[in-house]
């Protein structure tokens, strides 16, 4: 079937008026006193000719031949060969994957007979795909399947691109329905299926396998593993996790803890025994341990491997904790609900090596006073001591005895304003009137039920001013740099009152670190020593202040100093280089963010300090990393996280060419079997993959049904008709142009010959 049609440049118009202007011209012909009469009709012909062909090639006549051809589609048989595949629950008590072969083995021969009609493609897949031959093919889906992953999704894209521009008459796609993929390879089915809905290709779907619980096999795996990051020396660790028990039921199971004792050496340091009573039983677990040296640790739940389980990779779970050796702990009794305690903790808080422990004891029952805190606030156990507005009363007299033995032996006691605080709150008759620099008169005391002594209490606005030069210069009253530090006492916001603190009444060693900016103002800040223990008496009820106001970083470096020099650390002189990661457990392939910094002794950033940092692998090989800064630190990522193992991201800084030290942190990637770590298959996901394509004739069948498809497809191949054009257009050909060119050059020539030019 043949089509003729023309496409004139400019449209018809344009070219009848080329043609009679081309006439026009074609009418002034040689005079014939020049040339003979013979001679001048054979130039007229020559250019005749050259106007009928512009005019041609302005026409642009096209000859459109259609003819229609029929041609056969491919059908594409698409194998899972991934581990999941060896599970065997299929009938028969045979494997997966040995009901697969034996369905496609029997279908084979229908399946070349199939090949005369259809273009019959053979494919395996698991986390790639591979062409396989209909004879020898069959053979390699026999072997034991051992892909690590499924990759359903991105398998079934790879047969589409491979047969783009083809028919695809179906896919039949024979699959346990489990996906499970990493990136690159971890495309979603269902966004693969739309894929092939579009293309026209119907899906098939057979599922082996069975959609069971995890009860229903044997396995063993310790899930859910939480514990701290951070846990200072000598202090409890405890870590949680859940052991979930497929196919063991009423059987007696040991859990372990294990800790890290020399590098790749793992001691047993808890246990405890569970007897799950069903199958698929998750069962909670807690253990815990007390480490008794500094330094990073690596922490395991384990079980142990039982007969019968297909994987053993989960039985374990590993992280890393970080032991602190310079940790303090800090005790805070309050005895009244105000906006001080609650700032003060919050500054104490974001310090990662102070761990606070906080108590309020409510003086709305004082009839159930004295309230005996040994059992669970042990005195031997802390550094340093706070106590805000308590009444001597709230506890009993052995423990404040417990407390003063403790700052005799050096720990540190700082004692906060308050309406019942010294000598107002009755610590006159406690064994710390001992401790504290101030002395308490024996009248100084303030009652529940009667108002605010003005003896005892003043009221503000009191400017705190540090005192010169024995304030300015202490190590608590470091907010910053030479002048500067006196700059920023001065734009400080006031106390709203304080505790009375005459002069004469400060003990011989007492020393006045800060005092009312008024005339002859009153000491604030005392500071004084007991035994071994330093000791400090605050005033004050109000630095909640500064932070609502602007100071919230003058605020977190008076109160971590306040702790560091009644804990003696203001002597270390060390800084402190510090690597923090995202998380410690990734799978292979995962990404590893970090950030790096330096702190000074005070433990306040140092910013201008240079980093390198380097990830070391677990086979002892190192690779440098990067790092951006963010702020008043550096940040850096690693993706090499291919190898199972354990791996330690090394930081050093400097500053001006001096080293400040480095800093380590390890993390782990974790062995992953995501093929049989949950082996129950999914014939839903085939199911809804199927559907999509319902439109097409696409369906989800159950294997017995395969050999009805291949039958159903040999009894009536579909056969597409396609409709080929090719369009024929002489006037822009090679031979058109050269036709033109000798016209034209003919015409020329025979002028210049008969000596018409």
């Amino acid at each position: 079937m043949s089509e003729f049609y023309i496409n004139p440049v400019g449209g018809m118009p344009v070219v009848i008026a080329a043609a009679l202007a081309l006439m026009a011209a074609l009418s002034l012909r040689p005079s014939l006193m020049r040339t003979s009469r013979t001679r001048s009709a054979v130039l007229i012909a020559l250019r005749g000719v050259v106007v009928l062909l512009v005019l041609v090639a302005m026409l642009r006549p096209t000859w459109v031949v259609s003819q229609i051809k029929k041609q056969s589609a491919a059908l594409i048989v698409l194998c899972d060969v991934s581990r999941s595949m060896q599970v065997s629950d299929a009938f028969g008590g045979k494997s997966r994957a040995e009901q697969m072969h034996d369905l496609v083995d029997s279908a084979a021969p229908a399946l070349r007979e199939l090949d005369e009609d259809f273009d019959v493609q053979l494919y395996a897949f698991d986390q790639d795909v591979r062409p396989l031959d209909l004879g020898d093919g069959l053979a390699t889906l026999g072997q034991t399947p051992a892909g690590e992953q499924s990759a359903i999704g991105a398998a079934l894209e790879d047969v589409l691109r491979r047969n783009a521009g083809q028919r695809i008459a179906g896919v039949l796609l024979l699959s346990d329905g489990a996906h499970r993929a990493m990136a690159p390879r971890d495309t979603p089915p269902q966004s693969a299926a739309h894929r092939a809905a579009d293309a026209g290709a119907p899906l098939y779907t057979f599922s082996f396998g069975e959609a069971r619980g995890r009860g229903q096999g044997r396995d063993l795996a310790v899930s859910d593993l939480v514990t701290g990051e951070t846990v200072f020396v000598k202090n409890n660790l405890e870590a949680t996790g859940s052991l979930r028990a497929d196919g063991f039921a009423n059987n007696r199971l040991t859990v372990q803890m294990l800790f890290e004792t020399a590098p790749g050496e793992m001691e047993v340091v808890d246990a405890t025994e569970v007897t799950p009573n069903s199958d698929g039983q998750l069962i909670p677990i807690r253990l815990s341990h007390v480490p008794l040296a500094a330094g990073e640790y690596k922490l395991t739940l384990r079980t142990q491997p039982q007969d019968g389980e297909l994987v053993t990779t989960n039985n374990e779970l590993s992280t890393f904790v970080t032991v602190l050796k310079g940790g303090l702990n800090v005790l805070y009794l309050e005895g009244s609900l105000r906006p001080e305690s609650r700032f003060i903790r919050a500054s104490i808080d974001a310090s990662p090596d102070i761990q606070l422990d906080y108590q309020w004891i409510d003086a709305r029952r004082r009839d159930q006073w004295p309230v005996d805190l040994r059992d669970a606030y042990k005195p031997e156990d802390y550094d340093v001591f706070m106590l805000g507005d308590l009444d001597a009363a709230a506890l009993p007299a052995e423990m404040w005895q417990q407390i003063a033995d403790r700052v005799q032996k050096g720990a540190g006691l700082i004692m906060l304003g308050g309406f019942h605080s010294f000598g107002a709150g009755g610590y006159r008759e406690t064994p710390l009137a001992d401790v504290l620099p101030v002395v308490m008169g024996r009248f100084d005391r303030q009652s529940f039920d009667e108002p605010v002594r003005d003896d005892l209490h003043v009221e503000g606005p009191l400017k705190l001013q540090a005192t010169d030069p024995i304030g300015l210069s202490h190590p608590v009253m470091q907010l910053a740099t030479g002048e500067q530090n006196r700059q920023v006492w001065q734009k400080l916001p006031p106390l709203d009152g304080a505790n009375l603190f005459r002069t004469q009444a400060l003990k011989p060693n007492a020393v006045v670190l800060a005092e009312s900016q008024a005339a002859g103002g009153n000491p604030l800040l005392v500071a004084g020593s007991s035994g071994g223990g330093r000791v400090l008496a605050f005033a004050g009820d109000s630095t909640w202040h500064w932070p609502l106001e602007g100071f919230e970083t003058e605020h977190k470096r008076f109160w971590r100093q306040v702790v560091l020099w009644l804990a003696r650390k203001d002597e270390t002189s060390d800084s402190d280089v510090w690597v923090k990661l995202d998380q410690r457990r990734i799978q292979p392939g995962g990404r590893i963010e970090f950030a790096v910094g330096a702190n000074s002794p005070e433990g306040e950033p140092i910013t201008d300090a240079t980093f390198e940092a380097q990830v070391i692998l677990p086979d002892g090989t190192e690779q440098p990393v990067r790092l951006a800064s963010d702020g008043e630190r550096m940040i850096g990522s690693f993706l090499d996280t291919q190898s199972a193992g354990d791996y330690a991201v090394q930081v050093s800084a400097s500053r001006g060419g001096e080293p400040l030290g480095s800093g380590r942190a390890r993390f782990l990637v974790y062995e992953q079997d995501l093929e049989l770590d949950n082996p129950a298959a999914d014939p839903g996901l085939l199911a809804s993959m199927a559907q999509i394509t319902s439109s097409l004739g696409g369906q989800a069948l159950a294997p017995e049904e395969m050999p009805v498809l291949v039958d159903r497809l040999r009894e009536t191949p579909p056969e597409y008709d396609v409709v080929t054009q090719e369009k024929r257009t002489y006037w822009d050909t090679w031979p058109f142009f050269l036709l033109f060119v000798a016209v034209i050059g003919t015409e020329w020539y025979l002028r210049k010959r008969w000596h018409l030019v």
